[in-house]
């Protein structure tokens, strides 16, 4: 299986931000890449507080397909039509995924409802991390665990998520293809315990779209990626935006892949690219029957 790590440097502008994704995954579709992951807030990263006006409410189903196009029932045809319009861009992914027939991993978009479907209604939204399968059907969702409220050393000072973010609760791990994938989402990365429980569901890959600043992430985020792979002796599949992107944003970029022995596949340092790997599932397997780290563990 091929698999693609898309680096973007996102703007406020979300019809450049989707124009620049798509072209990033049809570079990625033609050099054969069945999976691709792309970049949090890759769509949304500045400009847009309160991120609530371009937050979506979470379709029921989410399909892309030329059946849309050539349906006759009229009824169905416009319901599809107001789904499209009201949440553009989980339509964004689930139209790229069937056009191309790969699987998205889709970075992270803002959604105004909880995966019971209830409404948030403190004005914040949930960090929602969509998959859609080579049909463009949604198979996954994932809202971001741990959120970003710190200090660092750089022109912005001060991140608090938590004030634009309602954290997340649940574990996300799908087959995709026999691939046993987990989600986790950029801060997520310094918290352990959330690999661990990602493995004992199965995950084999697990994929970390993020928005590191430059800062932190020149200290921490190579080591944390490798570490995360090497402990949980799986693929690590990073995703990050990688550049300048106002006087007070700027972040580390550096999107890779890692395999389950810690080694980086392929990287993309600044701007736009595409790390992009094959992966082997007999590597996982082999490297967990000779070191077997899960069941050897003593603490939780």
């Amino acid at each position: 299986m091929r698999i693609a790590a898309l680096q973007m440097v996102s703007t406020s502008n979300i019809e450049q931000n989707l124009a620049a994704a798509a072209r990033l995954i049809a570079s990625a579709s033609e050099a054969g890449a069945t999976l691709v992951v792309l970049p949090e807030v890759f769509a949304t990263l500045e400009g847009l507080s309160p991120l609530a006006e371009v937050g979506e409410r979470m379709r029921e189903t989410v399909t892309y397909s030329k059946a849309h196009a050539t349906n006759d029932d009229q009824s169905s045809q416009e319901n599809n039509q107001r789904d499209v319009e009201a949440s553009p861009l989980q339509n964004f992914l689930s139209r790229q995924a069937a056009e191309h027939s790969l699987t998205i991993v889709g970075g992270t978009i803002p959604l105004l409802t909880r995966p019971d479907g209830s409404l948030i209604e403190d004005g914040r939204v949930r960090a929602s991390c969509l998959v859609f399968n080579p049909r463009g059907e949604r198979i996954a969702r994932y809202d971001k665990i741990h959120l970003f409220d710190v200090k660092v050393n750089d022109a912005q000072s001060q991140y608090s998520e938590s004030l634009s973010y309602e954290a997340g609760s649940e574990l996300a791990c799908v087959d995709v293809a026999g691939l046993q994938l987990g989600l986790s989402v950029c801060y997520d990365l310094r918290f352990g315990e959330l690999y661990q429980q990602l493995v004992a569901l199965g995950a084999q890959l697990i994929t970390v779209p993020a928005a590191f600043t430059a800062v932190t992430g020149a200290a921490h985020w190579e080591p944390l990626l490798r570490a995360r792979a090497i402990e949980n002796q799986c693929y690590v599949v990073a995703a990050a935006q990688g550049g300048r992107h106002s006087d007070t944003r700027e972040t580390w970029g550096h999107s890779m892949i890692v395999d389950p022995w810690g080694e980086v596949l392929d990287c993309v340092t600044t701007g736009e690219g595409i790390a992009i790997a094959d992966i082997d599932l007999a590597r996982v397997e082999d490297i967990r029957s000779r070191m077997p780290i899960q069941q050897q563990r003593r603490l939780s």
